[in-house]
């Protein structure tokens, strides 16, 4: 296929390496020169602004930041003439991609919802969980790109918006294990136990879970802090879950906790910090205890 990818960022930039190794053709763009140049270096084609992809491009995967974002890029991205489906892999909530929906639907584009889980690593990995929903045509179309990311992909049903409702279930289970894991880890090494010693526990006992699996072993015991995603875009996406689970009926009584972990490391100036940075926000809070 051709696709077009907008927004090469820690995700965007080995999604749209995968599309290439799997032999599609693909244009990218960026307002970043430097984030594009590595594809265009694999003979990606550049497109020089959301439109002129949306010129080149019938499918367009979108991989943005934040909904502002996305929202300006949309106008420019259905005045390019040739796009018919776009493919949201950001996580935005349900309500966001209704607002999508309805305003492609009226220029004639079909609407793909496919957040996905894995993080940076599992991006680069091919080793993506993919969670689609939207026009079951359409997705099965789709399926060559969805297993080019991972081979787990999900389908959620025929509404794009409950691929969303995965998304926000799996992100709030992550915030709540980081932040939950980061007291017990420094409870443990205040107790005078060796953090690796202590993982060594949690991984085959009842603690497990991916913060003990991934971001402790991975970023933070060796001092990197590089998962490659920031406290603001968890906390973005626990403000969307909270708000979606209590329109729903559901209290979030530990999901705001964790939410006010990331508020106070916010207004200590942290919220560009990567989210492994959460341990040092619990560390900090211990200092002359």
């Amino acid at each position: 296929m051709r696709i077009g990818y907008l927004g090469i960022g820690n995700m965007g930039r080995p999604m749209a390496e995968k599309l290439l190794d799997a032999g599609h053709e693909v244009w990218v763009h960026d307002i970043r020169e430097e984030a594009m140049q590595p594809l265009l270096d694999r003979q990606a084609r550049r497109a020089g602004s959301p439109r002129e992809l949306a010129a080149a491009c019938d499918t367009i995967v979108v991989s943005l930041p934040t909904l502002a974002i996305f929202r300006q890029a949309l106008d420019s991205l259905l005045s390019g003439g040739v796009l018919k489906t776009l493919v949201n892999t950001c996580t935005v909530g349900g309500p966001f991609v209704d607002e999508i929906e309805r305003t492609c639907a009226a220029a004639g584009v079909t609407v793909i919802d496919a957040p996905i889980s894995g993080g940076p690593a599992g991006a680069a990995a091919g080793t993506l969980a993919v969670m689609v929903s939207g026009d079951a045509a359409t997705v099965a179309r789709l399926d060559p790109v969805f297993r080019a990311w991972g081979p787990t992909v999900v389908v959620a049903g025929d509404r794009p918006g409950a691929a969303q409702t995965m998304k926000l279930t799996n992100n709030i289970l992550l915030a709540v294990a980081l932040v939950a894991t980061s007291e017990a880890m420094t409870m443990a090494e205040k107790g005078g136990i060796a953090p690796e010693t202590m993982l060594q526990v949690l991984n085959n006992g009842t603690g497990k879970n991916f913060a003990t699996t991934h971001v402790f072993p991975s970023n933070i015991l060796p001092g990197t802090y590089d998962f490659g995603a920031t406290i603001e875009i968890l906390m973005k996406d626990v403000n969307l879950a909270i708000e979606q689970g209590e329109a729903l009926g559901v209290p979030m009584w530990v999901c705001q906790a964790a939410r006010l972990v990331m508020l106070h490391g916010t207004f200590q100036g942290r919220s560009g910090d990567d989210l492994s940075q959460i341990v040092e926000i619990v560390r900090d809070g211990t200092k002359g205890g």
